[in-house]
């Protein structure tokens, strides 16, 4: 393609990570081995144990590669970066160790030098992937690195695309046009020359100044989006395009062969099948177990304080619907009055004669001071730990550890058409809306996190939810 700036980011990060990765192993071989070296299990020279890894490092490489260290985006996704460089440091040193063991080779001097290494590695790419961020801005900012687009088409996705790549100081893309009527065209871009036709566009344009093509929408004319496509081949132009039905293509998108030679596009709701759904499920019940041993003492004192202060049933459970619609009982620590819970909201605040409680929990279906909840309770759900016996429940299977919201039945309606879509993974203890308000969203807003999550699941983003959870359990965001 022409604008070669993310081949070359991409070609710095890999020479950059191996500099990085060289310096980490030398600091921690001078650490340990130059300070004190008469107490060193094996006396391995500097130059010996620099060609081992200037031999093992490549490999290392690409162990990052595998695990989507040098993506496109990868520098747009900050936290996710942080991840995948902590496992590929964690992967790399074993990989180093297992070389060792397999080969009968010693690398290391000491057994310390490998921990100062994972740690160095890892500490040091942070510092390296982060300054190489900064000077792409940086580039950015000189008008360097610029990637020139051409958008072909006048959807409401234009106008989204035009909005979030405008700056290309930020962006890195440069709009040098658009294809489509002038009269829908808004006033925010008048900056950017309209063309009526894909062909006046690149007559006025020029070939050379084309890096990239978008095309928001396909024209009814075959010959039409196809002369786009040619054209952007023909000149080496990347070419994307974005579906008018911009849903059908979220969630597990792969291109197969039907009845082995008609090309098809397969669009699955979610991304969470195949060995997806294996390895959450492994990862749900080996956690559940070791955090069920270890809080063990806290679920007996919870339960001891609420016999004493709440006399009745430990646990409240309630009929929730799951994956496929199938029903289950949820269980939490009871933390409301024993003669009011389980029963209907809004029959006991009638009861209770308190409309106005009604009309709030029909607008929000929830309430900021529920007179239902005990002064336990209240304690015990402000760092959710009503939520703790739900372990059982993943233990079982009936749901996972994240995953969106679990619903009672009555609740489907206002999910309206997208009920089948959410209900095609299991239902989650934490999950996005979770930690993005928790208490502070709207019902409609928690839905739509739901969904997103649905849509776009990955194991990394299971991880950010289980870290964002414990910082939001901790600091208590969103609880009222």
């Amino acid at each position: 393609m022409k604008s070669n700036a993310t081949l070359i980011y991409n070609l710095f990060l890999v020479v950059g990570d191996f500099v990085t990765l060289v310096l980490a192993f030398v600091i921690a071989y001078v650490l340990r081995v130059s300070i004190d070296h008469h107490r060193v299990a094996h006396q391995i020279s500097a130059l010996n144990y620099f060609q081992a890894f200037v031999v093992l490092l490549p490999l290392w490489i690409i162990v990052f590669a595998l695990i989507g260290l040098y993506e496109n985006n990868i520098s747009e996704k900050r936290f996710s970066e942080i991840g995948k460089l902590f496992v590929g440091s964690l992967l790399g040193i074993l990989l180093v160790i297992g070389y060792s063991y397999g080969f009968n080779k010693v690398i290391f001097p000491a057994h310390l030098v490998a921990v100062y290494s994972f740690i160095l590695s890892f500490g040091l790419l942070l510092i390296f992937r982060s300054l190489a961020r900064n000077i792409k801005y940086f580039m950015f900012k000189k008008g360097f690195a610029i990637t020139n687009l051409l958008i072909v088409g006048d959807t409401e996705m234009t106008h989204t695309l035009v909005e979030s790549l405008f700056d290309y100081k930020t962006s890195g893309y440069k709009i040098i046009g658009i294809v489509g009527p002038k009269s829908h065209q808004k006033d925010d871009y008048k900056s950017i020359p309209i063309f009526d036709t894909f062909e006046q566009a690149y007559d006025k344009l020029g070939v050379e100044r084309i890096h990239s093509i978008v095309q928001t929408e396909l024209y009814s004319s075959t010959t039409k989006n196809n002369d786009v496509l040619t054209y952007a081949q023909t000149n080496h132009c990347a070419y994307r395009f974005i579906p008018g039905n911009s849903e059908l293509f979220i969630g597990n998108i792969a291109v197969e062969l039907f009845r082995s030679s008609i090309p098809v596009i397969a669009v699955h709701q979610t991304p969470l099948i195949g060995w997806g759904r294996i390895a959450k499920r492994l990862f749900d019940i080996l956690f559940s177990l070791i955090v069920l041993i270890i809080l063990s003492p806290i679920l007996i004192l919870i339960s001891l304080l609420i016999i004493l202060f709440n006399p009745g049933t430990i646990l409240f459970s309630q009929e929730r619907i799951t994956r496929f619609n199938t029903t289950f009982k949820v269980y939490k620590f009871r933390t409301m009055k024993r003669k009011l819970s389980g029963r209907d909201p809004v029959t006991v605040f009638k009861e209770m004669q308190r409309p106005d409680l009604v009309e709030a929990f029909l607008a929000a279906k929830k309430l900021d001071n529920d007179p239902r909840i005990t002064r336990l309770g209240g304690f015990i759900r402000k760092y959710s730990l009503d939520e703790l016996p739900q372990l059982i429940n993943i233990i079982k299977g009936d749901i996972s550890l994240v995953g969106p919201r679990a619903i009672v039945p009555g609740e489907l309606k206002y999910y309206k058409d997208k009920d089948s879509l959410l209900l095609s993974i299991k239902t989650g203890v934490t999950g996005l809306a979770q930690v993005s308000g928790r208490s502070d969203l709207d019902y409609y807003e928690r839905a739509q996190l739901d969904l997103y999550y649905v849509q776009n699941w990955s194991f990394w983003l299971d991880l950010t939810i289980l870290l964002k959870t414990i910082r939001v359990v901790f600091d208590r965001i969103g609880v009222k």
